[in-house]
Formats: C-alpha cells, structure tokens, sequence
C-alpha cells in the first residue's frame, strides 16, 4: 500500500483517498445492492441500476462533504432523495426493500472508509473516531429516505384515486378513453375493450364510525380484488369487474368472497351487482342495474346480484308504494302477521314454491313430517283466502313476500349477508 501523507491531517487523508476511487466504491455499493435486496436484480425497468448509481453517489458526497467540513448531515442535504424515492415506487420497490438497499450503500461507505484509513495507526484512529459522525448521516439519510418515499407513496395514491374517478366519470359519460394513465389503468383491471363485465355498487348500511372513510373499504377491497378496479364517487363505492372464463357466477362469487372480510373488520354494506354486459360502453347501464339492485335491499345488509335472479325476482326486486296498495289486505296481513313471529309459515311456503309445489319434497328439506308441512301449507290457504294448488294464487302470495318481508331480498337469507 502507498504510503500515508503525513503532509495532510488524518481524515482529509481518508476524504482524498474515498474521493479518488469515488466511482469504484459507488459500483461495489450497488453490487451490493443487487446481491443482498432481490427485489432490485427481480425489477424489469431498464433504468433502475442508473437510477441507484446515480442516488448512491448523491449520497456518498453528501457523507464526504460532511466528513471534509467536520460537520453533521442535515437533513437539506438529501434533495435528490425524494426523486429517487418516487422512481423508486414507480419501478415497484417497497419501502423496505429502499430503505434496506440504503443500509447496504451506507454500509458500503463506512468500509471504504476502514479501507482508505490503511495501515497507519493516526489514520485509523481518525476513521475509528468519525463513527459517531458516519452512523448520524446515516441515521438522517435513512430518515430522509423513509419520509420523502412515505410522501411519494401518499401523493401516487392520491393521483391514482384522482385518475379512477375521472376513468369512471369517463365511463359513465361514454366518453373515450385516450392512450395514458387511463387506459393503462383499464388493462391492469384486465377491462380491455369488448369485454364481458359486471358493475358492483355498494353503501353502507350504517352510519359510518368517525375513525372510518369510504376510502378506507376501498383500501381492503383493492387488496382482496385481483382483477378490475374499485373508487369512491361521492357516498357510495363503485366497482367495475371484467367477468371470468366461468361466467357470471364467477363474477358474482369474486365480489361476494369480499363480504365477510370487510364485515370482520366493522363494515356492514349493501351491494348490489349488476347483469353482465358486453364492452365498457355498457357501464352506464349497468350502474343503473347495480343500483336498482342496491336499493332494493331496503337499508339492509347484504348482496343481491342480478345474475342470480328470475326476471319476477327483479320485477319484485323494484316495487313501489303502489304495489304494496294492490296487495290484498288478508294477504297483507298474513304476511306481516307471520313475519313478526319469526317466519315459520312464510318459510314453508318459500320451500313448497322451490320444490315445485310438491308439498312432500318441502318436508324433506325442511327437516320435518309431511302431515306438517301439509297442516302449515292449510293454514296459509286459510289466513289469506289463497288456493295454493292454483298457481295464479301461489304467485300473488309470493310476490306479496317479496315485497313486504324486509329481509327477504332475492338471494340474501333473513338476518345475514349473502
């Protein structure tokens, strides 16, 4: 090894010999980098590497700078960091993949550091004595990194939310939609143009807890969702999904899977889902379709997904104050008599539809005698004047159901979310 020149104070001895193979420690920092974070060399962006050789030695003459003037990093030091740390979430590094790739340079730094002290006693004491200094422009860079990345994080999100509202204002409008930020949106939601897709649109059915956002329920159904794409739009949350290989079932079971998951955690929403349509012209009515489906819940709990309704399911699914006038008042009242003690004759009466009219397969999944499925099915005829082997009177008694039992949404069972 050269020999120390005595000429020059110790730590200026280790700033000159740091700074005269700058590039050299630079390029071991990074392959360091890429051997010890995966995350760097497993990244597909071309520029990635320039990026991190660049931000790297940004870094280390900000170190140098602080080691020549014998003074501590501030945090002004670090204008590049933030840039950096935008590129950095871009290219799809996570905080703690930067934040360990920064502890690797940094690490990187302090052993060139060792290195250029060399053999001679006075120097190396002078690298031992600058740990304090080193480790404290670490701490800041560190700091600065994690901040200004959070920061990035937070204003990316912000924008994407901007740019989902603005798609889905787009769609609704049945504006087109331009090469950029939006129409790459639409291909990572898997929405390429033509294809078959359902609406989704949810509120929720009670107040929310002051602590809680919408946007909050948008964050746990985009982490759960593996296709299509979500957005708040005023007071309800609107989600456009492309329909599997499977069909409409598939659609409807990828967004109901969502419920239990959200009403673990507190939020209690009523969602409908549209019919499936064909091409992202479509959406308009497909939103409306969702809607309808929505409100049909009556402020309660649940799902109704318009791919599992008969068209009566629908048509009931939409009544009004009107069709609720024309039900007979024998039949009203049956149905709001029984409904108030617990349901049990209503019940039987949903299963004989469901099988048929075949009173004895009623029994069998219902789990009791038929002489009691029979016993209930007379006292329905009696209570409302309805003949139940006429099949006019069976479907005037049903859809007196539909419409007035408040739980009784097509395809939400009493007292839970479908």
């Amino acid at each position: 090894m050269k020999a120390a020149d005595t000429s020059v104070e110790p730590v200026g001895r280790i700033v000159a010999a740091i700074e005269a193979s700058f590039d050299r420690v630079v390029a071991t920092a990074v392959d360091a980098i890429w051997e010890q974070v995966p995350a760097y060399p497993a990244c597909p962006e071309e520029r990635l590497r320039a990026d991190v050789t660049m931000h790297v030695g940004a870094i280390f003459r900000v170190l140098l700078a602080s080691l020549r003037e014998g003074r501590p990093v501030q945090r002004a030091d670090f204008p590049v960091t933030e840039s950096q740390a935008v590129r950095r979430i871009r290219q799809g590094i996570s905080l703690s993949d930067f934040l360990h790739a920064s502890q690797v340079g940094q690490l990187t730094f302090w052993r060139a550091v060792l290195d250029a002290a060399g053999d001679d006693p006075r120097t190396r004491d002078a690298a031992l004595s600058l740990v304090e200094q080193v480790m404290q422009g670490v701490d800041v860079g560190t700091s600065v990194g994690a901040e200004m990345y959070l920061y990035a994080q937070q204003h990316q999100l912000a924008e994407s939310d901007r740019i989902r509202r603005d798609l889905l204002e787009d769609l609704m409008a049945r504006r087109d939609v331009p090469p950029g930020p939006k129409h790459a949106m639409l291909s990572a939601a898997g929405l390429e143009p033509g294809v078959r897709l359902v609406v989704a649109s949810g509120t929720p059915a009670l107040p929310l807890a002051d602590d809680r956002t919408l946007q909050d329920a948008v964050t746990v159904l985009r982490r759960l969702a593996s296709q299509g794409f979500t957005v708040v739009r005023q007071d309800e949350i609107v989600g456009i999904a492309p329909v599997p290989a499977g069909g409409s079932a598939g659609a409807v079971k990828n967004l109901q899977r969502v419920i239990p998951d959200l009403e673990r955690q507190g939020w209690r929403f009523m969602l409908g889902i549209s019919t499936v349509h064909a091409g992202l012209a479509e959406v308009p009515e497909a939103y409306a379709e969702a809607c309808a489906a929505r409100d049909g819940l009556g402020g309660t709990p649940g799902v109704v997904a318009l791919p599992l309704l008969s068209s009566l399911d629908y048509l009931v699914l939409r009544h009004d104050e009107t069709a609720r006038r024309l039900i007979r008042p024998e039949v009203y009242r049956f149905v709001e008599e029984d409904l108030a003690r617990g349901g049990d004759l209503i019940a039987t009466f949903l299963e004989y539809t469901a099988s048929n009219l075949n009173a004895k397969i009623a029994a069998q999944r219902l789990h009791m005698h038929v002489n009691t499925a029979y016993y209930r099915l007379e006292r329905i005829a009696e209570r409302t004047g309805c003949d139940l082997r006429r099949f006019a009177d069976v479907v005037e008694l049903l859809i007196a159901v539909r419409l007035l039992d408040a739980h009784g949404a097509p395809g939400v069972p009493r007292g839970r979310s479908a």
